[in-house]
């Protein structure tokens, strides 16, 4: 599915809005294993891929922060705003991981514009509603609710 683009003035219109799905992203353990020594986080659940297959899981998993990270390029893939200025990453209002990512698995974003706010003269707020599927699991990997700003 093609992204959505909008101007940032137009930014209003796109509240409610669907953005569809993003393509599948393969989370693989090369990919776990830069998060781990990044972040310092290197619990055997993410690393040890031998102790791992007796775990709880039965296999490494992602780490949460990770799969939380990945909304970036997948957004991206679902909404290009024009006419913009800047965009940051304002904030989570909720954030949950319902289900683990195994190593190796592929991973999308489903989002929604659930708000869309004009702040002073030069800057909208986008409130995001996403939910990052994994291809092995029934339940979201995570449901997020995200605060992007726009400046003009």
């Amino acid at each position: 599915m093609p992204a959505t683009t909008v101007s940032v003035h137009d930014l209003p219109d796109l509240a409610g809005a669907d953005l569809g799905v993003s393509p599948w992203r393969e989370v693989s353990q090369s990919d776990i294993a830069g998060f781990a020594a990044l972040t310092g986080d290197e619990q055997w659940i993410h690393t040890d891929a031998s102790r791992a297959k007796v775990g709880p899981f039965g296999t490494t998993i992602a780490h949460g922060y990770l799969t939380l990270s990945l909304v970036v390029p997948l957004l991206a893939e679902l909404l290009d705003l024009t006419n913009v200025r800047m965009v940051v990453n304002y904030g989570l209002n909720r954030v949950r991981f319902p289900s683990a990512v195994p190593a190796g698995a592929r991973i999308r974003l489903a989002a929604t514009v659930t708000e869309v706010t004009r702040i002073g003269d030069d800057c909208y707020e986008l409130v995001i509603l996403g939910k990052l599927e994994c291809e092995r699991a029934t339940k979201p990997a995570a449901v997020v609710e995200l605060i992007y700003r726009a400046y003009e």
